[in-house]
């Protein structure tokens, strides 16, 4: 008789602390708090950093650095005082194509989102 009252007694107090909302909101703040801690000991490199920036300002950027070198290699390479607007135009060039290749990579990677959603 005193083993069902023990068991009974458990009981009781396993349904209490069941209804008991302080006991919810402890574990809820725990597993936020690891949840936390597990995020912050992440680090954010610089290649998460450029991945985030979308296409349509990435590529031109590219195409500046492209062009930005063909200004300073042209004149080396072609003697002539052509050479810098050559370079200039290959420039404006080389980001008008960045520009057009990162809208339409945004333009493909939105349709594919719509398609799964």
């Amino acid at each position: 008789m005193s083993n069902e009252q023990e068991r009974l007694k458990r009981l009781r107090e396993r349904q209490l602390t069941d209804r008991d909302p302080l006991v919810k909101q402890r574990q809820f703040q725990r597993t936020t708090a690891q949840k936390e801690r597990i995020e912050r000991g992440k680090r954010y490199s610089l290649g998460e950093a450029w991945r985030t920036i979308p296409n349509m300002y990435r590529s031109p950027f590219i195409g500046l650095l492209l062009g930005a070198a063909v200004i300073f290699i042209l004149p080396i390479v072609w003697k002539s005082d052509w050479a810098f607007w050559v370079g200039l135009a290959a420039t404006f060039f080389f980001v008008l194509i960045g520009l057009l290749a990162g809208r339409a990579m945004d333009i493909r990677e939105e349709l594919k989102d719509a398609i799964k959603h």
